[in-house]
């Protein structure tokens, strides 16, 4: 064989060999997701989203609102969403802290307290995460975070209370029980019933306790509240479960309730079951409190994504109150949670 037929067998077998080498290279790169000369699209990126909310079990409207976000911040709605619980500022604090560090791009926060919140946000911003608050507001400057959804918790106490001016009693004398201290749903309801008594005469506060919620709480403290001869005629229960502990607590000792009865009842929330009882007339008043957000939040993210203007800064959700006089059964379907 020729020194020529020699160099181009040598020059056929590097070719081979090389084709060979290529073919194996692509075959191994092949049994992964994509080959890594390709990047990602836009339509493949899921949003990373951090969620921090309370403990389902804080209340019904609680458990809704937790199922709701749930049900919406999915992978096949395009979310890689990460959600943590706690009734705790602090802990809630050190949760949206742990999500920053984990490369988040959203923070959705429902606050267990209204302060606390400012070096977080200003983490938040430094690091590019976008904020947005959801049920509970915080007293915070507005540039640390993107948006809001929310109630109007003051105008849901005021809404309870003009119901209860509507019932001319000569005198008010008043349980109240109030939600967990410092929340914004406390703060709200609270300050319309306060405000109410310090400028009526006829109007009184005859004890004043939280009850966070719980109802087994509410209870024990309008029993207490019976046992030392202590004389009311209206329970102002920031929401549905501590309402019921109350009505628990009247129904042993054989006090009846209820627009008929001696004492009035006043909630908020609107479970399904609390707006029952306004239907057969144990309870007065029950002021909606809507715990379905999760599409506002969606919308939100997604006008952001897409380089679009928010009409506003912050979204209050429109509610109202039932009252046994007004309510009809296709209220509890349409409104109760």
């Amino acid at each position: 064989m020729s020194m020529l037929n020699n160099g181009k067998l040598k020059r056929i077998l590097c070719i081979w060999l090389a084709l060979v080498t290529a073919l194996a290279l692509v075959a191994c790169g092949s049994t992964t997701k994509y080959n890594v000369w390709r990047p990602l699209s836009r339509r493949e990126h899921k949003i990373k989203v951090g969620i921090i909310n309370l403990e389902a079990s804080e209340s019904g409207y609680r458990t809704a609102n937790v199922r709701d976000l749930e049900e919406r911040f999915t992978a096949e709605r395009g979310y890689d969403a990460s959600f943590a619980y706690s009734m705790d500022n602090g802990t809630q604090i050190e949760m949206a802290r742990a999500f920053i560090e984990d490369g988040v791009e959203y923070l959705l926060i429902a606050a267990a307290d209204t302060e606390g919140w400012n070096s977080l946000l200003n983490e938040a911003k430094y690091t590019g995460v976008k904020v947005i608050l959801f049920d509970r507001m915080i007293d915070e400057d507005e540039s640390l975070y993107e948006a809001s959804v929310v109630s109007d918790m003051l105008m849901e106490g005021q809404l309870a209370v003009e119901y209860l001016e509507s019932l001319q009693l000569k005198k008010y004398k008043i349980i109240h029980l109030q939600g967990a201290l410092g929340s914004s749903a406390q703060k709200g309801r609270s300050y319309a019933i306060e405000d109410k008594v310090h400028s009526e005469f006829n109007w009184k506060i005859m004890r004043q306790e939280t009850a966070n919620w719980d109802r087994e709480q509410a209870k024990a403290i309008v029993l207490d509240a019976l046992a030392k001869g202590t004389t009311f005629n209206v329970v102002y229960s920031e929401n549905d479960d501590m309402a019921k502990g109350a009505v628990e607590a009247l129904d042993e000792y054989g006090i009846s309730h209820g627009p008929d009865g001696a004492v009035a009842i006043i909630s908020f929330d609107c479970n399904k079951w609390a707006m029952e009882e306004l239907m057969k007339r144990s309870w007065n008043y029950d002021g909606q409190c809507n715990p379905y957000q999760a599409s506002y939040l969606d919308e939100i993210i997604k006008t952001i994504e897409s380089g679009g203007r928010l009409a506003n800064k912050r979204i209050i959700i429109r509610e109202k109150g039932f009252s046994t006089e007004t309510i009809k059964a296709s209220d509890i379907q349409n409104f109760g949670i």
